[in-house]
């Protein structure tokens, strides 16, 4: 149980801070990097909800998903150790499939896309794009961390933290459809104005 009897601590004011293992970093590293990305995409999915007019069953969905993300955090924050003194939390596959049956069930009412859609629509559905990019910035920030600091290995980052980032921006992007609705998407076309080829 995480417990925050005063907010404000002054321990990072000279540029440093401590991962979930208690281990000292800059916060500068890669790894405080992407799980502030995290955090970042959490709080978009958050002002999505608050901004109304989603459907109730992707209300249900986000509702978990805004608890994993702080998951998410806490495994990339928590770099991997082959003899834990406890057992860490981790992202596990099980999250990563409940992610993709929600991307299944979502995408059986929508119509096959024949172009990329333009973000925008409802203040609601926009604001989902806006969390789709921020997860997909989050997920480039892991994978930039794990380089650093390796993947599935000892003081690396588990995989399994970074499938969940990708999964969830394709979950976004069929939530923002599925919220919008398709009467009225705006697909992108290429060269807009431009003359076509002649040949």
């Amino acid at each position: 149980m995480v417990t925050l009897s005063k907010i404000y601590t002054r321990t990072g004011d000279a540029g440093s801070t401590r991962l979930s293992d208690n281990s000292e970093v800059r916060k500068t590293d890669r790894r405080v990097e992407a799980y502030g990305h995290v955090d970042e995409a959490n709080s978009a999915v958050g002002l999505a909800v608050a901004l109304g007019g989603l459907p109730e069953r992707v209300v249900e969905m986000l509702a978990l998903v805004r608890n994993e993300l702080f998951d998410v955090g806490a495994d990339i924050s928590n770099p991997l150790d082959p003899d834990p003194k406890w057992p860490p939390l981790r992202i596990e596959q099980a999250s990563i499939d409940r992610l993709e049956a929600y991307c299944d069930e979502l995408q059986e009412e929508l119509p096959v896309l024949r172009s990329f859609i333009l973000p925008g629509g409802t203040p609601g559905g926009a604001q989902l794009h806006v969390a789709r990019t921020i997860a997909r910035r989050a997920e480039r920030a892991a994978w930039a961390c794990a380089e650093e600091h390796g993947m599935d290995t000892d003081g690396g980052v588990n995989s399994l933290a970074i499938t969940y980032l990708n999964r969830l921006s394709d979950l976004l992007f069929i939530m923002s459809r599925a919220t919008n609705g398709t009467e009225h998407e705006v697909l992108w076309v290429p060269g807009t104005d431009r003359e076509k080829p002649t040949q």
